[in-house]
């Protein structure tokens, strides 16, 4: 079992957060950047996750919970992120022309699942990236199992469609 971190109002542990942020910032950053889509805006998000760890200080009850959190917690920091006015404001060709320094390696495949609708990417990604079954995805996203299924389905239909035409 996971130590869990200290009740509210007192300091976390900065060991057991370093331990949380080795095991999971890899995860982390790429489900950031299946949103973002670029390293930036990536790694603020990324690194706004593990601050809010520490602030919040949620007593894990075990190495899922922990995991579970981070994703959910950088879906939500990623789709506030997307609605801020700021965004809306900035030239979208900006983003797309920035240098990446990122070690990040995104094949054929993982770029067109960061190109699917939201509720399919997240199932995808969620599905065969973090190795989650359908349940367990249902229980992240907090939607019927049925839906996540469906999902499911019709992203890899589409996936399909995608890949063969790049052929």
């Amino acid at each position: 079992m996971i130590n869990p971190l200290p009740a509210r109002g007192k300091a976390a542990s900065l060991p057991n957060i370093e331990e949380i942020y080795k095991r999971h910032f890899d995860m982390v950053y790429r489900v950031s950047f299946s949103y973002l889509k670029n390293p930036s805006d990536t790694e603020d998000v990324a690194a706004d996750i593990f601050a809010k760890l520490m602030q919040k200080n949620v007593p894990f009850q075990n190495a899922e919970h922990e995991k579970a959190w981070l994703i959910r917690t950088t879906i939500n920091t990623c789709k506030d992120h997307l609605k801020h006015w700021w965004r809306n404001r900035a030239d979208i060709d900006e983003y797309k022309n920035l240098q990446s320094t990122d070690q990040f390696h995104i094949d054929e495949t993982l770029k067109a699942v960061m190109e699917l609708p939201v509720r399919y990417k997240d199932v995808i990604y969620l599905y065969y990236y973090e190795g989650y079954t359908s349940d367990e995805i249902a229980e992240i996203l907090r939607k019927p199992r049925s839906t996540i299924r469906n999902h499911l389905s019709e992203a890899r239909n589409l996936l399909k469609g995608v890949l063969e035409n790049e052929k």
